[in-house]
């Protein structure tokens, strides 16, 4: 007995035009995902009005009231009620959608807004008088007067009121102005010019001002700085490299943090492309792409980059909330990413960020104090023993005596004549070497401060970067297979693999297709001895389906190169001579890189003068 589908009704579905209400209420639920959603985009539109200051106020997390006040252009009393209606623009006329400058073009945010929620847009023109529009659930009241000096003032309250199902997707309150938060500080980063208020009016009264980024004077590099320490904050400022760039159209400025300043995960990463903020999976693959050989795999860069470009080589019309885009040729914009960052962090040299020295300095603060009374010892001076061994450890001899020590004393070399040309060492960035403690760390002089070195890190971190340098100018040696080795696969990911065969071949891995979907794998890199051909083909896989690109090879070399340089390296409890440690502070001088080790972290720490007499009460 065959049973009927239970998909298919015995009625004859009837084909009906939705009404517009219903139309909105399902465009609300692509365009507005949640209150940041709404605030991103009456912000958008507060900014494609020219506005130069906008104010959110915010209740419940953006729940219950949303709040958009600027001083731009304004909304005429004709317009408003067609600026409710569904796909009407001013930003566009519709004859290309491809040549687009403005955040908003689509048509859809006000009357999505509209009609998920009670929405009310009080407007001024310049030389007319204010207007007032409000629409609830979709339903449009007229056009009334209103007293506005200037500007546009967006209030949008109880959100998803009329969509009521919607409302049990919502997160706490603080989740949901969170999250407004951080929309409105990436979009203060796109806009240094425009001054940007976030109060949070909860329970009434004038409420308290979350967020605030004053506009910036000065150059493009000079505002985009002071605008980016306001919002992510002076640390990454301080410690973020210059970028400014440009390949076939496309330009790529802004800032991007040393490899020593990273996070724990992607919370530092803020992309945009013509002043929209977008995440981007290709944009985020190249930015860490560019630090592949800086961090370790649970560490992430932080970032502030701006890509611009004709419009016409860009399209963000692929995504109704705008956060998504497509370039002509994502291959330009991804290398000259890589390329510009490895760059800056190439000439960066040993620098390391300033955080480090911030964090030893913490380190030597002395414990907070406990709540029981000190001890008291009835004693005004000190023993005779302790004068004795004071008065030994102020004699000539004190070097024997430190033997006995967990610090080794290492005698400095003689001091050498300098020319003018030659400074002496100590006006060096990294010093004059002074001493070795505990066999694994350097003391170095500078002019204004002093400098700890771990010796192995930066050793190990100079024998990388040679043996990189030799891979490079002789190339990955590959070994041949006696018996190829087959790995079947599906079509699609056979043609995926074999779009990369050239780039993989550089490498080492030689790959050719066997019919079907099969490939055979010819020869594999040297240095990585015996591999498991077919995992690593399924890994190389899985990358280019995750992130277009696969960098698993290349990997494994420099994860072999890394530990090859590790054994190589100086090793820690070994005593080094004067000239030794001076050699080795010279050599990071010279080193790209050298302020962090393969995995990181630093490599030295500078403490300057000033802070150092601040720990002894001095200053």
């Amino acid at each position: 007995m065959v049973q009927a589908n239970p998909n298919i009704s015995e009625i004859r579905p009837v084909i009906r035009q939705l009404d517009d209400a219903a139309i909105n209420r399902i465009a609300a639920g692509e365009v507005v995902e949640r209150p940041a959603s709404a605030v991103k985009e009456l912000v958008e539109n507060a900014v494609d009005a020219g506005s130069t200051r906008i104010a959110i106020d915010i209740a419940d997390g953006g729940k219950t009231l949303i709040r958009v006040t600027d001083d731009g252009c304004g909304i005429s009393a004709d317009d408003l009620p067609l600026a409710l209606s569904r796909h009407a623009t001013s930003k566009i006329d519709g004859s290309d959608l491809l040549n687009i400058h403005t955040f908003g073009f689509r048509g859809e945010a006000l009357p999505s807004l509209g009609a998920v929620g009670r929405l009310n847009i009080t407007s001024r023109v310049p030389g007319s008088d204010a207007a007032q529009i409000y629409v609830s659930g979709g339903k449009m009241e007229a056009v009334k007067p209103a007293a506005l000096r200037a500007g546009t003032v967006v209030e949008l309250r109880d959100l998803f009121f009329a969509t009521p199902a919607r409302l049990k997707f919502m997160r706490t309150d603080r989740a949901e102005a969170q999250a407004i938060t951080d929309t409105v500080k990436r979009l203060a980063m796109a806009e240094p010019a425009i001054t940007f208020t976030l109060r949070d009016v909860s329970g009434g009264g004038e409420g308290r001002v979350t967020f605030r980024a004053d506009r910036e004077n000065g150059d493009l590099f000079d505002a985009l700085h002071a605008r980016l320490a306001r919002v992510i904050g002076r640390e990454f400022a301080e410690n973020a490299l210059q970028i400014d760039a440009t390949r076939d159209g496309i330009r790529l400025y802004g800032y991007a943090a040393l490899p020593t300043y990273s996070r724990g995960a992607a919370v530092a990463q803020y992309l945009f492309v013509n002043g929209r903020p977008v995440r981007d999976k290709m944009l985020t693959g190249a930015l860490r792409a560019a630090y592949f050989d800086f961090l370790s795999r649970d560490r992430h860069p932080a970032a502030a980059l701006f890509i611009d470009c004709d419009p016409m080589l860009v399209d963000v019309n692929v995504h109704p909330a705008k956060s998504e885009v497509r370039f002509r040729d994502p291959g330009v914009a991804r290398g000259l990413i890589v390329s510009a960052l490895r760059h800056a962090l190439a000439e960066a040299g040993h620098r390391a960020s300033s955080t480090v020295a911030n964090a030893t300095l913490g380190a030597m603060r002395p414990e907070p104090a406990q709540p029981t009374p000190a001890r008291v010892y009835q004693m005004d001076r000190p023993s005779p023993a302790a004068r004795q061994a004071a008065f030994h450890a102020q004699a000539p001899g004190f070097a024997e005596l430190s033997r006995d020590y967990s610090g080794s004393i290492v005698e400095a070399a003689p001091p050498v004549s300098t020319t003018a040309e030659e400074p002496p060492m100590q006006d060096l960035p990294l010093g004059a070497a002074r001493g070795q403690v505990h066999e694994n760390y350097i003391i170095a002089q500078t002019a204004d401060g002093m400098v700890i070195v771990d010796q192995h890190a930066a050793h190990e971190r100079l024998v990388y970067e040679k043996l990189k340098t030799q891979m490079t100018e002789n190339g990955v040696a590959a070994q041949a297979l006696l018996i190829p080795e087959i790995v079947e696969l599906s079509e699609g990911d056979c043609a995926r693999l074999m779009a990369v065969a050239d780039d993989l071949s550089r490498l080492g891995l030689t790959l050719e297709p066997f019919g079907g979907g099969a490939i055979a794998v010819r020869e594999t890199p040297a240095i990585l001895g015996e591999v498991d051909a077919r995992a690593m083909i399924l890994d190389i896989l899985d990358e280019l389906a995750d992130q277009g690109e696969s960098q698993t090879v290349q990997a494994r070399i420099e994860a072999i190169l890394s530990r090859v340089a590790c054994h190589g390296s100086v090793r820690s409890g070994r005593r080094m001579r004067a000239e030794e440690m001076n050699a080795l502070l010279r050599e990071m001088e010279a080193t790209p890189h050298s302020g962090q080790c393969n995995h990181g972290r630093p490599t030295y720490v500078e403490l300057k003068l000033s802070d150092i007499e601040r720990l002894f009460g001095r200053s």
